[in-house]
């Protein structure tokens, strides 16, 4: 049992109340009681220890927020919502439970790698960056690897660079090249500045939309590491994409090609245009390939994106 200071002088360690971590990650948890467990160990094992675990449950049915108390470690906070509320709300409110300086969002089925943490506080260290991000491996339900070292696959998205170099990028890319909210670090006091995620932000780029409203703070810093695992499964958040979400997306890529124009070059519209039916197309697939294992069209999908032969 940890102790708050006294007259010896002695430090607070993290876990005591007294402390404030470095690191706050917060998950916002609903019906995640297959993955939670790998999620939580994953930020345990982390090579930087001085961090917080939030964990938010938003009144789930199922027994993931059991199973997250079951975790014995003072790190670890959970905080119980008397009713269910909307994904984007229960994660607002992970975040404001958050005490440390810096936040990291984290699905409740998504892994991280022990470095990520003590990467991104590093990079974090500079006060001009605003955000950090990392690619990531997509993992099936039983984290084998099935599609490798993806966002951040463009040069100009890897090391330190400008708003403008990134929103650029993003209207170019059509979709997040970027990475989801498991890749990505910030500072809690910008997210309160900014007032949080754009409130027009469509679920499916809620993460998008925040890191470019972060930009408007500092600086991006992509690290070409590998630092994340994010989950493609029936049970996975991923899952949830539908053609109402891909609508979503273009929707959202075309206004930010209207509000971010006098930034954008006429290359910049025409590869935008040009790359949205992809877009269309590629989403589509990662939602079938979301689907059962043993269904045709999830396994079509997964040979269509190169997905069908997991590595271990």
């Amino acid at each position: 049992m940890t102790r708050v200071t006294g007259a010896s002088g002695a430090q607070p360690t993290p876990g005591d109340p007294a402390h404030v971590p470095a690191v706050s990650v917060c998950v916002p948890l609903y019906m995640k009681e297959r993955f939670v467990a790998r999620t939580v160990q994953s930020v345990l094992d982390q090579t930087f220890g001085d961090f917080e675990l939030v964990v938010v449950h938003n009144a789930s049915p199922d027994r993931s927020g059991e199973v997250v108390r079951s975790f014995d470690d003072p790190r670890i906070r959970v905080v119980d919502n008397p009713e269910t509320v909307p994904g984007p709300e229960n994660v607002a409110r992970a975040v404001a439970f958050a005490r440390a300086p810096l936040v990291k969002i984290l699905a409740a089925d998504d892994v991280l790698y022990p470095p990520v943490l003590a990467r991104q506080v590093a990079a974090l260290a500079d006060p001009d960056v605003a955000v950090v991000s990392c690619r990531q491996h997509m993992i099936d339900e039983d984290d084998r690897v099935l599609y490798a070292d993806r966002s951040l696959r463009h040069r100009d998205l890897v090391g330190r660079r400008d708003r403008r170099t990134v929103v650029r990028r993003v209207v170019r890319h059509t979709g997040n090249p970027l990475g989801a909210y498991a890749n990505l670090m910030f500072r809690r006091a910008d997210y309160e500045a900014i007032g949080g995620v754009p409130a027009d932000a469509p679920w499916i780029a809620h993460d998008l939309a925040l890191t470019l409203a972060l930009l408007e703070r500092g600086d991006f810093v992509g690290l070409d590491e590998t630092l994340v695992g994010f989950r493609i499964g029936s049970g996975s958040s991923s899952a949830a994409q539908s053609s109402e979400g891909i609508a979503d997306q273009v929707g959202f890529t075309r206004r930010l090609r209207r509000v971010e124009r006098a930034d954008l070059r006429d290359s910049d519209l025409l590869a935008s245009r040009l790359r949205m039916p992809l877009m269309r197309v590629r989403h589509r697939l990662i939602v079938a390939a979301a689907g059962p294992r043993d269904d045709a069209r999830t396994r079509a999908a997964r040979q269509v994106l190169g997905l069908s032969r997991p590595r271990s």
